[in-house]
């Protein structure tokens, strides 16, 4: 080891970055494919799907009242829009 350390101090300021970024590169991309393949596991699990539902309800919610709000303020409502793309 004292002897890659040695070898790195000998290099030029440039070279021994370009090697910094490059293993900074490395280890990150290790960090995030360790981080994704956990992250599979735990997703596809039922319990964490039915979670992520319950978890999700509020935002549902939230999305209706902005769009009814939208709506109201625009002067039409949803309902209208759906029938007239029927008539045609």
């Amino acid at each position: 080891m004292r002897k890659i350390i040695h070898r790195l101090r000998n290099r030029p300021e440039e070279e021994r970055r370009h090697i910094l970024h490059i293993a900074i590169f490395i280890l990150g991309l290790f960090m995030v494919l360790l981080w994704t393949f956990s992250l599979g596991r735990s997703v596809t699990s039922k319990d964490t799907k039915v979670k992520i539902e319950q978890d999700l309800k509020p935002f549902s919610v939230l999305k209706d009242n902005l769009v009814g709000g939208y709506n109201s303020i625009k002067g039409t409502d949803s309902t209208n829009t759906n029938n007239n793309d029927t008539t045609q």
